[in-house]
């Protein structure tokens, strides 16, 4: 299962995985996806309603973002409280912390009334897949967004089942959940009814759980891939994601994987903790998986959900090309010198490249270097403007707030995204998150800045997973404070971070008046009950060149 919220814009693509791979070795699999419920849907959307009525709007430009650590830390409390007075006090603290804006009494009774009604629809909709699916083991996929409703449906399938076996594994054991922060300890306190821990990689650890082969004595709940001697698992063996379970039509793109890990290791980054050795699939092998998907659920779109696109890029643009099917996909990729240089790109562009999610974080050179990026300022805006040139939806996702920013390094941010907005297809931002452990530089950051609690030590408790910031500039308020200025310097730049199908309407619609090589409108490929192949025919503009010259080097 994977529980809300999380964000359904494709299926559960880690659960889908591990249902190809179980079922290959006779266990019978079933996968559900609660967050395209409606009534569990609803009360988020009315959750956010309520802060967007009680925060003033120059204090939640970025709502949806930033509200979503709210409404999780709200759903935590609401599973562990025992003094009312003590749980409402809390709420209101969570969003201050985090809008900087106070509560009145009406406010609170309406966002713990809308969590009142999250519980009894969630509480209905397990018992229900429960009874039906009968299961002797129940697997959730937790992300930090997931954790508190994984944890009530963990409990609850134990009061109702006692003898059902229950396993947790996902990304929360990355970040807030890292096996030795002192989360993860009180995490073990709090979930008695879990009887299986997996961190890491599922796949070979949870069939092992399975077949009752994971070492140790039976009371042990913890496992890595320390366990398994680092076994991991041969990504170019494996079958597609397997979907049937989904209802398909609730989601607007299909997802599908590349490769695993990352070859960088930028210092806030949690991948190469989590998935350990960086592996890929060979060209062929993914465009055959590309081309069964295809047929299988009539998607011409794709969310390639690797951490980096880089090293599988060219290949499965040579390879696409060679075929007489276009598809269109999607994924993260950071700049280097085949991303500054239009030739590359306007292959990428007719192989059906379709959006590329750029990593650029900072419009300082001083913190690019601080944050380990190895790029340029002078490389961001060649790559933007390539990728751009080539027609490629450009999203550019920044990072505020990291440790030591200034004012000075924040306003050189909004500068570099005004000269570059006519190439930014949409801006896409997140405040610094600090972990005690799991990032890369983790560590180094406990040892230069002290860190402390931001909520206070009497709702540890309730919140079960604590969040930790630094001391030091900048201060949380501040970095919230430069959220919103952000948001709204890209809203006067006309530069969109579209989340509705008619924002996506717009900012497409920009995009091509904008650019003459402009990729199809998102409607369109969802609309379309023919593919449409217009890639193939995609041309080299004259005005097309990379300015960087030799000597500009990459420092990978």
């Amino acid at each position: 299962m994977l529980l809300p919220f999380w964000d359904p814009q494709i299926p559960p693509l880690g659960i889908a995985c591990l249902k190809r791979f179980i079922s290959s070795h006779d266990f019978p699999v079933k996968t559900a996806d609660a967050n395209v419920e409606e009534n569990l849907r609803e009360c988020r959307d009315r959750y956010y309603r309520v802060l967007k009525e009680s925060v003033p709007a120059n204090k939640r430009r970025h709502l949806y973002n930033i509200g979503h650590e709210v409404l999780k830390n709200h759903m935590m409390a609401h599973l562990h409280y025992k003094n009312e007075n003590d749980y409402r006090e809390l709420v209101k603290i969570v969003v201050f912390k985090t809008f900087f804006t106070p509560l009145d009494d009406p406010q609170v009774n309406r966002l713990i009334e809308t969590i009142d009604d999250f519980y009894r629809h969630l509480e209905k909709y397990i018992l229900e897949l429960l009874d039906k699916e009968k299961p002797a083991v129940l697997g959730i996929s937790v992300y930090g967004g997931t954790l508190p409703a994984s944890l009530f449906a963990f409990k609850l399938a134990k009061q109702e089942y006692p003898g059902i076996q229950t396993v947790i594994g996902g990304g929360v054991f990355a970040g807030e959940l890292a096996l030795e922060s002192p989360n993860f300890r009180s995490f073990l306190q709090a979930g008695p009814y879990i009887d299986k821990i997996i961190a890491g990689e599922g796949e070979l650890l949870f069939l092992k759980c399975l077949q009752d082969e994971l070492p140790g004595p039976p009371s042990k709940r913890v496992y890595s891939i320390k366990d398994i001697k680092q076994e991991l698992l041969n990504i170019s063996t494996v079958a597609t994601p397997d979907f049937s379970d989904f209802d398909i039509s609730l989601y607007p793109h299909l997802a599908t994987y590349t490769s695993r890990s990352c070859p960088f290791q930028c210092n806030f980054c949690v991948e190469t903790v989590y998935w350990g050795k960086y592996r890929k699939k060979s060209g062929k092998q993914m465009v055959n998986e590309l081309k069964e998907l295809q047929q299988t659920h009539g998607y011409q779109f794709f969310v390639l959900c690797d951490s980096l696109l880089n090293p599988v890029i060219r290949d499965l643009s040579h390879e696409l090309l060679k075929t007489d099917l276009s598809l269109y996909w999607d994924g993260y990729i950071r700049v280097d010198p085949y991303v500054c240089d239009p030739e590359h790109t306007l292959r990428w562009r007719q192989a059906g490249f379709y959006r590329a999610r750029l990593g650029l974080e900072s419009g300082s050179q001083k913190v690019l270097d601080t944050m380990g990026k190895k790029i340029s300022i002078e490389q961001i805006k060649t790559a933007v403007s390539t990728l751009a040139g080539a027609g490629i939806k450009t999203t550019t996702m920044w990072i505020v707030g990291y440790p030591g920013e200034t004012e000075a390094d924040f306003q050189k941010t909004l500068e570099l995204v005004e000269e570059l907005s006519d190439d930014i297809y949409e801006a896409d931002l997140n405040p610094f998150w600090y972990f005690l452990n799991g990032q890369v530089n983790s560590e180094s950051w406990a040892k230069q800045n002290k860190s402390i609690l931001l909520y206070p030590e009497w709702a540890a408790d309730m919140l079960i997973a604590q969040t930790w910031i630094l001391e030091g500039e900048p201060s949380r308020e501040k970095i919230y404070e430069r959220v919103n200025r952000f948001v709204e310097h890209c809203k006067h730049l006309g530069v969109p971070n579209p989340y509705t199908l008619p924002e996506i309407y717009e900012a497409d619609k920009r995009w091509k008046q904008l650019h003459r090589n402009a990729v199809p409108s998102l409607t369109d490929l969802q609309g379309s009950h023919t593919l449409i192949d217009e890639n193939k025919q995609v041309e080299k503009l004259q005005l097309a060149k990379n300015p960087l010259q030799q000597d500009d080097a990459f420092e990978f």
